[in-house]
């Protein structure tokens, strides 16, 4: 592989006009269809097939004129005759859709209010469309009528609008640190502008990609922000790595096109397998049985691929039109920014140097330092709540809130109590109308071929929250063995069951993809580093920090240890978090642990003295691993700032963890163990050298086969 990156890279240094203008034009289609992505993408994909809420969903298409209907007409004013006045005209705009139905208005706030059921008998698929040509033909405020629609699918459709927003101002706040951190890792501006200018081409080619996928299936609101975040911090990430060595080579004298070459095959190698292991890594996600998650992990992966490609191609072709001017434009800093391995780290050599020479003491005090960390991880409550990805001031948030506030918090989500028998359904609602948590229940009413009864039944919580679940477990135990003893079927539906349903295929699957994560993290370990040790290091240590991370997101999110700042903890993780954390976060580890575990590998393949080779591939590489922290910190922060609940959640759990992996894992217990375990570092059984890619090496360059004390 290192054969032939060295040759791609200096053939697109040759080629370098041929190759810029083959990704002009691709950046020129891309644009206007990376523009209209977040258009196409859908707040569904959370359906778990087979589960007892898919069921229950698909058996309520069957009432077409059910009052739990998927959207809600909102109309409040300054008196009853405004409010009715509204109402009426409202329904003349709805009649001019053949698929919405409405059904009678409840009246609220002495008449000054009214809610009106909204039934569609449209594709499953379309409800998020019809939501939007809702808003647009129904929503006003005028003195004296305020005109709103609710509902899942109306939530999504204004989250659609609201990302757009949310992800130009994370891009407008990332795209600055990016730029401020490289500027003070090179210290010259030219070599600065290549990393960002790479993340720039990888998000808006895959948001390209996504718009392209999405007329073909359904992709979740968030895989654009997911595919931002990612893209641009491994994009750049990547780039670094390449810029750092074709500078390096520079300053020894080599000369251009060569120096591009020496880093493709180095650095380059290095970008490869980390991006072939990130994409790996994001493919446990596929093992979720959600549209959602899955279509996450596509735009993830394609991001990632996307990045690799453009650095071994387009960025050795930039490289090639600057070539020594990469020097240009330095910046006058306080310290140092040589290229040369010797400029790199005084400071670095200090520190491992120390790290090396109490290797017990220091992997105790980090160890224990990740453990208490990671100790709040044993609290940790999820929830779903697709109301909370909204700003307070949202149009729709607010508006449903305020149905609530009006109505009861459980209006926006009554339970769906669905029978086969007429008189099950009537035991069961007598029954279910005397527990606890349920504000009211419905008459029951029939489905179109009369095979199925249903009814609502209204909580007295808001049916994202724990309470709801707990009254729904309460009311499914209290009507089974009903209709049991009655030989009839019996399920419970509605978006209380839906999320319910959905946190456990994720929880239900988190421990499989644990187990093809950490095999596959082994595997490419094993191939690449020829060591049995090494791996299993690696992935002990990628655990520590996934533990790490859990634990602060329960402090900050769910303790509200940060409250004292002003920011308003929601008091839960959200339900997709741990599983993309896990997922993203393994694979950004793979990253530095390749780079570093490559550095230490070629010192100690030139010498075999395993503490000299430790220490010179930390010195080597700290400065560039730390560099690339900054950045992800720097992105990732930025996302969750800007972002709604999920994306907060996800950005600082990120950011957490590279900033934890980049500093205590790579800086203290790498090293630390490397040096405790001394030669077994690199031990290989014969029978296993011999089965891997690549065969025996040569006896020249073999590490010693038994290792020494």
């Amino acid at each position: 592989m290192e054969g032939v990156l060295a040759r791609l890279g200096a053939w697109a240094a040759r080629r370098r006009r041929l190759v810029g203008a083959v990704w002009l034009v691709i950046l020129l289609a891309s644009a206007p269809l990376a523009m209209k992505q977040a258009d196409r993408l859908s707040g569904g994909g959370w359906a778990v097939s087979g589960s007892d809420s898919a069921r229950a969903e698909a058996d309520m298409q069957t009432f077409p004129g059910a009052a739990g209907a998927i959207l809600g007409l909102l109309v409040t004013g300054s008196s009853q005759s405004d409010v009715q006045a509204r109402v009426t005209e409202a329904r003349g705009v709805l009649g001019r859709y053949a698929t919405v139905k409405a059904g009678t208005a409840t009246p609220l706030d002495g008449g000054k209010a009214a809610l009106v059921p909204l039934a569609y008998s449209g594709s499953i698929n379309t409800r998020q469309d019809i939501a939007k040509t809702l808003r647009k033909a129904l929503v006003q405020t005028t003195s004296s009528t305020s005109t709103r629609i609710i509902g899942q699918d109306a939530l999504w459709s204004n989250y659609q609008e609201v990302s757009k927003k949310e992800l130009a101002r994370s891009e407008s706040i990332g795209f600055p640190i990016i730029l401020i951190v490289l500027l003070a890792a090179f210290g010259t501006a030219v070599a600065a502008l290549a990393p960002p200018a790479l993340g720039f081409v990888s998000v808006l080619v895959t948001g390209a990609l996504i718009y392209l996928l999405s007329r073909s299936f359904e992709m979740s609101i968030f895989v654009q922000n997911i595919a931002s975040m990612l893209g641009i911090g491994v994009a750049v990430d990547y780039s670094l790595f390449v810029v750092s060595r074709f500078r390096q080579e520079l300053a020894r004298g080599v000369e251009k096109e060569q120096a591009i070459a020496r880093a493709l095959a180095s650095s380059g190698h290095a970008v490869v397998i980390s991006g072939a292991t990130v994409a790996a890594s994001l493919a446990g996600l596929f093992i979720i049985n959600l549209g959602a998650i899955r279509s996450l992990a596509v735009g993830a992966i394609l991001v990632v691929l996307v990045s690799v490609l453009a650095t071994v191609t387009l960025l050795p072709a930039l490289l090639g039109f600057v070539g020594g001017g990469i020097e240009r434009f330095r910046i006058r800093l306080p310290w140092r920014t040589s290229a040369t391995e010797a400029g790199e780290g005084a400071f670095w050599k200090t520190w491992t140097e120390r790290v090396l020479a109490r290797p017990v003491l220091s992997l105790v005090g980090a160890t224990a330092v990740m453990l208490v960390l990671a100790s709040p991880l044993l609290a940790i409550t999820t929830l779903e709540r697709a109301k909370e990805q909204l700003p307070p001031s949202a149009e729709v948030r607010a508006a449903t809130e305020e149905a609530q506030r009006l109505a009861g918090p459980g209006i926006t989500g009554p339970v769906q109590l669905i029978a086969s028998k007429s008189g099950t359904l009537e035991r069961i609602t007598a029954a279910v109308r005397a527990l606890p948590g349920v504000a009211r229940v419905a008459a029951p009413i029939r489905n179109s071929d009369g095979t199925l009864y249903e009814a609502d039944a209204q909580l007295a919580s808001d049916p994202e929250t724990n309470e709801a679940r707990q009254t729904l477990k309460t009311i499914i135990a209290t009507a089974e063995p009903i209709a049991a003893a009655d030989g009839a079927t019996f399920l419970a539906g509605g978006s209380t069951a839906y999320n319910r349903d959905t946190e456990h295929a994720i929880f239900g699957s988190l421990w499989k993809m644990i187990v093809f994560i950490l095999a596959l993290s082994i595997l490419v370990l094993l191939v690449m580093m020829r060591s049995v040790l090494l791996p299993l290091k690696a992935v002990l240590m990628n655990l520590l920090t996934v533990g790490a991370t859990y634990g602060v997101l329960v402090a900050v999110f769910q303790w509200g240890w940060l409250d004292w700042t002003g920011y308003n903890s929601p008091g839960y993780i959200d339900s997709i978090v741990p599983a993309l954390v896990l997922a993203i976060n393994f694979g950004l580890s793979m990253d530095y642990e390749v780079f570093l575990l490559t550095r230490i590998r070629e010192r100690y393949m030139e010498h075999h003295d395993n503490d000299r080779a430790v220490s010179e591939g930390v010195v080597m590489s700290a400065r560039i691993i730390t560099s690339c922290a900054l950045i992800m910190v720097g992105v990732f922060g930025a996302f969750a700032i800007a972002g709604g609940v999920t994306l907060k959640q996800l950005g600082i759990g990120l950011a957490v963890a590279v900033a934890l992996d980049a500093t205590i894992v790579r800086l203290v217990i790498v090293p630390s163990t490397m040096k405790l375990l001394g030669d077994w570092n690199w031990w290989l059984p014969a029978w296993l050298d011999r089965v891997l890619p690549g065969g025996v090496r040569a006896p020249e360059a073999a590490a010693p086969s038994t290792p020494t004390a």
